[in-house]
């Protein structure tokens, strides 16, 4: 189908022309009037134009997602509170006091309830993201619009339920901890991490719109990587324990996750240096620039092949 304007009819007409002859009197056609596929790819420049264009649908569509996901529950958008409280009391019970991990780290709640949310941010980001273009596939089919508006509302969304886990975290710290002027470095920590969502988002959005398994793959490698990521424990501690060589360390701080958490937990958190991990903060920049970038260029690169089938 072409998009533009004039000479409609005159295509539809030369629509019913069988063979190459017809198909190349047909692009012949739409050369002439300056017709356009309006299924093509657009150019990279245009098409963060369009996206930027489309902000506030963004926002909007985010806002209505998290709307609908507590409407039909009795206690509604206290949910977003509850959710994440529940979720690290249950593992504040399994590893901090049946497993010990808690011990040596002050302040353990805040410790491990940063992590917990960091990580969260992500796991949800990638899992829901898995599903942004195959549950929305009557959308895309209906309406001309940049499909990566999609994952970057469900990023949104997730995002908006992260500053309801920080400001849990804010009171539990400010409580324990007292407040400090390190706290604004959550604001760029948390930057990097969504800029690492988006792209984590759109790779895996393009993944499970043509490989639809993808979502059932995601929950047992995002159940993994928690486990490696130093949510429940200090990395350097628990190593330095079991005498690995520095390379180790150096190693698993390559982690993306867990340079995230690093950061945030520095950042709220005064007796967490003895625990830092190295290089925390280039590490989270670089994984943020490359995936964003990597990811954006891949997911646009089959924009022409989405709603297809």
């Amino acid at each position: 189908m072409f998009g533009g304007g004039g000479r409609v009819d005159r295509l539809r007409g030369m629509s019913t022309v069988a063979g190459p002859a017809g198909t190349a009197e047909l692009a012949a056609l739409a050369e002439r009037y300056g017709l356009s596929k309006s299924s093509a790819r657009p150019a990279l420049g245009g098409y963060l134009r369009e996206l930027w264009g489309r902000r506030q649908f963004i926002v909007s569509y985010a806002r209505a997602r998290t709307y609908a996901l507590y409407a039909g529950a009795r206690l509604g958008s206290v949910w977003q509170v509850l959710t994440p409280l529940m979720n690290a009391a249950v593992y504040y019970l399994a590893f901090g006091v049946l497993l010990g991990t808690k011990n040596g780290i002050d302040n353990y709640a805040a410790f491990l309830i940063c992590g917990m949310f960091v990580f969260t941010y992500t796991q949800r980001s990638m899992t829901e993201g898995s599903r942004a273009i195959s549950l929305n596939m009557s959308l895309i089919r209906t309406l001309h619009f940049p499909r990566a508006t999609l994952p970057l509302a469900y990023v949104v969304n997730e995002l908006n339920q992260m500053f309801v886990s920080l400001g849990i975290l804010f009171v539990l710290v400010g409580v324990t901890d007292g407040l400090s002027w390190r706290w604004f470095l959550v604001l760029p920590a948390l930057a990097l991490q969504t800029m690492f969502n988006l792209g984590m988002t759109l790779i895996f959005a393009r993944i499970g719109t043509f490989v639809s398994d993808v979502s059932q793959l995601l929950p047992f490698v995002t159940r993994t990587w928690l486990y490696a990521s130093g949510i429940f424990f200090s990395i350097p501690d628990k190593l330095n324990d079991l005498d690995a060589p520095g390379w180790v360390i150096q190693l698993l701080a390559l982690n993306p996750i867990s340079a995230y958490i690093d950061i945030v937990r520095r950042s709220l958190l005064d007796q967490h240096e003895e625990h830092a991990l190295p290089h925390a903060w280039p590490i989270a920049a670089g994984w943020a620039v490359a995936v964003l970038v990597g990811g954006f260029v891949y997911f646009w690169r089959a924009e022409d092949r989405y709603g297809r089938g």
